[in-house]
């Protein structure tokens, strides 16, 4: 049985190691996310982080990116063996704040966005993470949403263009959108930030936007549509990969992966499908080839060539005859 003293989070880390230790977690399982242990034992989120940081340095668990955190294939040893050397791994694990960067506060806060969500990120959770006193990263960070926007710079700086573009602007395009895609589908929580009306001025982001749109120039646009041309080819992939973040929430909030969601809105779409208001919709989802399974990297793939041939009529539609 868990102990009922010390702290919460580590009260919490030793119901869940109790867990790991008799089976009822099997290595390669989910166990709770922060959003869960702070539901299921009435704890902030930070508490909850803390636990699961805990159980991370005690090598219980490992954070799988889209996946979670899951129990640590390795077989762990009995809780109370465990507890006392833990507290010396975790001291010795931790970092002091002589060693605290805003570098290292930045690649924890996107550390945990990227397996917990957004939603998850706190200065009080980052703090936990790295095992430093909650306030330590206001030293370096001013507030939560600086923190998000250091983030995002940051996530945008990963992938860099070549210094001899490819032939042509289509081929420049396409490689700018298929760069921004592989960064949104690493990091889905990063779609979440921002508004195409209110766009994020940083310069990693500017660094995508200069390559499109120096592939659309010198092909006689005017400045206002290269910037709308710019701005649609963007929202074309930030549409598509703010589902990203949306299904691992929805995932998160109900237990049930796409597959198994769709399975209990069997009986739903049976009856959109039976009624005669909707015969297109019923002809072409019951003649589907093997049924309709809506795949994000497909559906960016088919939407991209489509979106770059009216891109391309009107770079080859003559000044005098453009509307």
């Amino acid at each position: 049985m868990a102990s009922q003293s010390g702290p919460p989070f580590r009260r919490i880390a030793d119901e869940i190691a109790r867990r790991i230790a008799e089976g009822t977690l099997a290595p390669g399982e989910r166990v709770p996310s922060t959003r869960q242990i702070a539901r299921e034992w009435g704890v902030a989120l930070a508490t909850a982080t803390k636990a699961l940081t805990v159980l991370r340095l005690e090598g219980l668990v490992e954070a799988r990116p889209r996946v979670g955190t899951v129990v640590a294939a390795r077989e762990p040893a009995p809780v109370a063996q465990q507890r006392a050397p833990a507290r010396h791994r975790a001291a010795s694990t931790a970092l002091s704040d002589h060693e605290l960067t805003r570098e290292r506060i930045v690649r924890a806060a996107t550390d945990l966005a990227d397996v917990e969500g957004l939603g998850a990120v706190s200065m009080r959770s980052v703090a936990a993470r790295l095992g430093v006193a909650a306030m330590s990263p206001y030293r370096y960070v001013n507030s939560k949403d600086d923190l998000v926007l250091l983030m995002a710079d940051a996530a945008f700086g990963e992938e860099t263009y070549p210094d001899e573009p490819p032939q042509g602007w289509r081929a420049r395009l396409e490689l700018a959108a298929r760069t921004l895609w592989r960064i949104y589908r690493r990091h889905p929580w990063l779609a979440q930030v921002g508004s195409l009306t209110r766009p994020l001025m940083l310069p990693e982001l500017m660094t995508h936007a200069e390559w499109a749109l120096a592939a659309l120039d010198g092909h006689g646009l005017d400045p206002e549509t290269m910037l709308d041309l710019h701005v649609l080819l963007y929202s074309y992939i930030h549409g598509i990969a703010v589902h990203l973040e949306r299904e691992a929430q929805a995932e998160a909030a109900t237990g049930l992966s796409e597959d198994q969601w769709m399975d209990h809105q069997a009986p739903a779409f049976a009856a959109l499908t039976t009624a005669t208001r909707y015969p297109v919709f019923t002809r072409v989802t019951s003649t589907c080839k093997d049924g309709y399974d809506l795949d994000l990297d497909a559906l960016f793939e088919f939407g991209l060539k489509p979106l770059l041939d009216g891109i391309a009529l009107m770079i080859e539609t003559p000044p005098s005859r453009r509307p």
